[in-house]
C-alpha cells in the first residue's frame, strides 16, 4: 500500500510539472493565449442561447424546471472545459505519434506510456472561461431550486463530477486508441464529438432506448446528468451505484485495449 501511494505521489508530481511546463510555454505566446480565451468566451455566449430559450419558453423536461435545466447546462459547460483543456490536446496527437514514429521515442521513457501519451499536454486557456461560466450557472441554479447546501450534497455533486471526468477520459480516448489499427479515425472522432454534444440537455429529453444506450453502453449521458440528478434527488439507487461503477469498468476496458494496441504496434522505423 505504501509503495502504491508513493507511486501515485510521484505521478502527481510529474503531472504538476506537465502543467507548469505547459503554462510557461503558453505564456511565451500570451496573445495567442488571450485570443484562445476570447474565442472560448464567444462559444460560451452561443451556449447561453440555450439558457435564454429555455427561460423564455418556460421549457420543462419532465419534472425538471428551467432552473433545473440550468444546472445541467452548467455541468455540461464545466465538463466541456475540462475535456478541452486536459484531454483533447493529447488525444489529437496520438495518431501523429504513430505515423511519425514519435511513439518509439516515448516508449523508452521511464514512465507509464499511457500516462505520458494521454496526459502530457494541458491547454490552460480552455478550462478557465468554461469552468467560471459553468460553475456560475450551477450556483445560480442551486440557489434558485432552494437545494440545501450540505456536506453530503456538495460531496455527491463533486463525486459525480470526478467520475464524469474519468468516463470522459475513457470514452474520448477510444478514437485515439483505434489509430493503432485504422489509418484515419477522424470520422469516428467526429461521431464521438457529436454524441458529446448530446449532453447539453437533461437525458429525459431522449427516448428510453437512447437513454439506456447513453447510460449503459456508451455512458455519455452519465457525464453531465448524474451530478445534477443526485443533487435534485432524481437519481435512483441503481443508477447511483452504476455511476460509481461505470468509470472503473471503462478504465479496465481502456487499459486492456491500450495493452493490445501497444502489443500489436509496429514501429515506424520497422
Amino acid at each position: 500500500m505504501r509503495e502504491w501511494l508513493g507511486t501515485l505521489r510521484n505521478y502527481l508530481m510529474i503531472y504538476f510539472l506537465f502543467i507548469k511546463n505547459c503554462f510557461i510555454a503558453q505564456m511565451e505566446y500570451r496573445t495567442n493565449f488571450i485570443l484562445g480565451i476570447a474565442v472560448e468566451i464567444a462559444y460560451l455566449f452561443a451556449k447561453l442561447l440555450y439558457v435564454v430559450v429555455v427561460y423564455e419558453t418556460d421549457l420543462h423536461i419532465g419534472s425538471i424546471t428551467p432552473d433545473g435545466i440550468l444546472m445541467f447546462v452548467g455541468t455540461y459547460t464545466i465538463m466541456t472545459g475540462l475535456y478541452s483543456g486536459l484531454f483533447f490536446p493529447n488525444f489529437v496527437r496520438v495518431s501523429e505519434y504513430i505515423r511519425s514514429g514519435t511513439l518509439d521515442l516515448l516508449m523508452v521513457k521511464p514512465i507509464s506510456l499511457q500516462f505520458l501519451v494521454s496526459l502530457r499536454y494541458i491547454d490552460l486557456g480552455m478550462p478557465i472561461p468554461n469552468f467560471i461560466a459553468g460553475g456560475t450557472m450551477v450556483v445560480i441554479s442551486w440557489n434558485a431550486l432552494n437545494i440545501p447546501v450540505t456536506a453530503w450534497s456538495l460531496f455527491s455533486f463533486l463525486f459525480y463530477l470526478g467520475t464524469a471526468l474519468i468516463i470522459t477520459y475513457c470514452l474520448m480516448f477510444i478514437p485515439a486508441l483505434l489509430s493503432f489499427w485504422l489509418v484515419n479515425t477522424g470520422g469516428l472522432a467526429g461521431i464521438f464529438y457529436s454524441i458529446w454534444d448530446a449532453n447539453n440537455m437533461p437525458m429525459p429529453i431522449y427516448s428510453r432506448f437512447i437513454q439506456r444506450i447513453g447510460v449503459y453502453v456508451l455512458p455519455f449521458l452519465v457525464i453531465t446528468n448524474f451530478g445534477p440528478m443526485m443533487v435534485m434527488n432524481q437519481l435512483t439507487p441503481a443508477l447511483a451505484v452504476w455511476g460509481a461503477i461505470a468509470p472503473i469498468v471503462l478504465l479496465v476496458i481502456v487499459r486492456f485495449v491500450w495493452s493490445r494496441a501497444i502489443r500489436n504496434y509496429n514501429s515506424a522505423s520497422g
